[in-house]
């Protein structure tokens, strides 16, 4: 067996789809059935070929399960060999979530860009559960999820606190409100995502009374199926309700001029805490420190609203109006 051979049936443990699993480890279906098949006749049968789903077997999840940990062991092995390289020369693998990686990376790539031109970046998108496991694995260097965030031998930076804003049309009913409270939030033409999203948990949350599964919870409207923040941003500019977002996709520059407008919530403002996780073995730090400087200074989150930043000067310049 190999590592390579390892890698693939994780990755289709976790996907539970032979395409699914192909393109995460970057190979053809064809090549990565064959190797699950190779892996079986030497193992034991590991997976049983659903119409649906791929699932493991009993003795296929005590084997994958023992597999991931080869593979954290193995990255630990690689981040011991680069060591002794030039931290910030060489790629580095950032994983994000959906809500955050389309309104802060137009911010801060420039900038690591204009910082240094050895470092490269490669950014891949997922849920907390998925960045999470391919950073153990080694698949990623780092990832930019939002606290709560907690896992064995991993460090937890915090970057700073972003508030929720309510997006809105400028002719709305709210829009002549300076703050919003929770009061004045009617559920019924609140837009969310659906069901299992983190961020929508973080926003009931904030709000209790919106929601549908307390007891004095009304339902408010939820898109699933692919939906993102972007979705729901083009509802609103249909005047077809309000969204609760996050402080940077808010403020998104997107639609003409007056078509859009945002208001803050009232004291206490709900918000999100923003971190960046690495492994403890991860021998970049320089890297890491630069990438955590460069998504501070871009973001006006962390200037206007994070009274607790670092008073160290950032290392990079940056153009913000709100200085």
């Amino acid at each position: 067996m190999t590592l390579t051979e390892l890698r693939y049936i994780v990755a289709l443990a976790q996907e539970q789809h032979f395409g699914r699993a192909a393109e995460r480890c970057h190979v053809s279906q064809p090549t990565l059935s064959i190797a699950v098949k190779k892996l079986e006749e030497e193992l034991g049968v590991l997976f049983e070929r659903g119409k649906q789903k791929i699932l493991p077997t009993p003795l296929g999840e005590k084997i994958v399960s023992m597999a991931a940990r080869v593979l954290e062991q193995a990255a630990a092995i690689k981040d011991v060999a680069d060591a002794d390289k030039d931290q910030l020369e060489g790629p580095i693998a950032l994983g994000t979530l959906s809500t955050i990686g389309p309104y802060l990376l137009p911010q801060f790539i420039p900038l690591l860009q204009e910082t240094t031109n050895k470092l490269s970046l490669y950014v891949e998108e997922g849920s907390t559960a998925e960045l999470a496991g391919k950073l153990r694995s080694g698949d990623l260097d780092a990832i930019l999820v939002t606290a709560p965030f907690a896992e064995a031998d991993v460090v937890t930076q915090p970057l700073f606190d972003e508030p929720f804003m309510l997006l809105l049309p400028t002719d709305h009913r709210l829009a002549n409100k300076i703050r919003i409270e929770a009061t004045d939030l009617d559920p019924h033409e609140l837009l969310l995502l659906g069901e299992g999203d983190s961020l929508r948990d973080q926003i009931l949350a904030a709000f209790p009374h919106l929601d549908p599964k307390a007891e004095s919870g009304a339902g408010v409207r939820t898109f699933t199926q692919g939906a993102t923040l972007e979705t729901l941003r083009h509802m609103v500019a249909s005047k077809l309700g309000v969204t609760i977002l996050p402080q940077t996709a808010a403020e998104a520059p997107l639609y003409a001029p007056n078509l859009l407008t945002t208001r803050a919530f009232a004291d206490p403002a709900p918000k999100r805490s923003l971190v960046l996780a690495w492994r403890v073995s991860f021998p970049r730090h320089k890297a890491i420190d630069l990438l955590r400087k460069a998504i501070q200074a871009s973001s006006s989150a962390y200037w206007n609203y994070n009274t607790a930043h670092s008073q160290e000067a950032p290392g990079v310049m940056v153009e913000n109006r709100n200085w």
